[in-house]
């Protein structure tokens, strides 16, 4: 639900979520904390036993918002009384949309659990989470099928941000490791703007690439997700192995790489190159951090520094990864 309001609000529109499980007993505090994390308006009663009541309460309310998401009960099998409260919440929402949310790692077991809730509540849409690490994602899929109801979004990790809306082509691409690069380039439009990615590749292509780009990409690449997700949507490089150290960018660390920064003065920041064991001390002693964190932050700019003189001017994916042999450079390591 969280990620739903955060897909929604991320696009201009103003969205309320509406707590109506009363089964869950944390249900109403998860769903207000993923509210407020999220910076959407949480509407519910807690302790209300009818979802209709609850409903009823806030229906003037809710009038102003653009987005109404209407949390339900979700049960694996469906009895005779969650059959009977979706019906009456189903009479008195009228909603527009009936999205039903399957998990990937239930394989082709999706399809009975589909058809159920299909029989009660005629759903319009499906939402298949998890499909991020497991091999059974397709066949949840292709169970959601019995609904003739269409698969809207699939979650893709842990992050709010982790929901995409479903393109087969993409997915299937991604699957067999052809990549999608339609995917990658939406969110690199949402984590970066326009003008900073073009003057970002400006000093790429001239070889200029200070610690200040260095943490400007790094930004953008955690807004992006993990290195892994984003480097199997590059059609040839989802095999490159890459080491573990390297494959998501830390919240801790690019604040700790923020605070060494900081401390240092505008020449080192702009050529880190001239930056001595003395040097590395100071800025230690001036940031709070330890002597081996500021080193690993130098040790990271320089292996990025390589890696891009090795893209800079190599227009074949193929190439390029006959000339790693599936893996990085030698030295590059963290």
């Amino acid at each position: 639900m969280g990620k739903l309001a955060k897909f929604y609000k991320k696009r201009g529109y103003k969205v309320a979520v509406l707590q109506t499980d009363t089964w869950r007993p944390a249900a109403y505090d998860q769903l207000e904390q993923l509210a407020q994390q999220v910076g959407v308006d949480f509407f519910g009663i807690k302790r209300e036993k009818d979802p209709v009541l609850i409903y009823q309460a806030f229906e003037k309310k809710l009038e102003q918002y653009d987005v109404v998401l209407v949390d339900t009960a979700g049960r694996d099998a469906l009895s005779e009384e969650l059959i009977e409260e979706l019906n009456q919440l189903q009479a008195a929402v009228e909603a527009d949309e009936r999205l039903l949310v399957l998990s990937g790692d239930l394989g082709q077991a999706a399809q009975q659990q589909a058809k159920a809730f299909h029989d009660v509540c005629n759903v319009t849409g499906v939402i298949v989470t998890k499909l991020e690490g497991t091999a059974k994602g397709g066949g949840a899929i292709s169970a959601c099928a019995i609904t003739g109801a269409p698969v809207v979004f699939i979650g893709v990790g842990e992050k709010i941000d982790d929901l995409e809306l479903f393109h087969p082509q993409r997915f299937v691409g991604r699957l067999i490791g052809m990549g999608d690069l339609e995917t990658l380039l939406e969110k690199a439009q949402e984590a970066i703007s326009e003008e900073t990615a073009q003057d970002l590749q400006e000093k790429f292509l001239k070889g200029e690439f200070t610690l200040i780009d260095l943490y400007e990409q790094m930004k953008a690449l955690k807004k992006m997700g993990s290195l892994k997700k984003l480097m199997s949507m590059i059609p040839g490089m989802g095999s490159l192995q890459l080491p573990k150290e390297m494959m998501d960018v830390q919240e801790g660390k690019l604040e700790k790489w923020k605070f060494a920064m900081d401390s240092m003065t505008k020449k080192e920041l702009e050529n880190p190159d001239i930056i001595s064991a003395e040097r590395a001390d100071r800025i230690a002693v001036g940031s709070g951090l330890k002597i081996t964190e500021v080193r690993e932050l130098l040790k990271h700019y320089k292996e990025s520094k390589k890696l891009m003189k090795m893209f800079k001017g190599e227009q074949d994916i193929g190439k390029l990864m006959k000339r790693m042999g599936g893996k990085l450079p030698k030295g590059m390591g963290m």
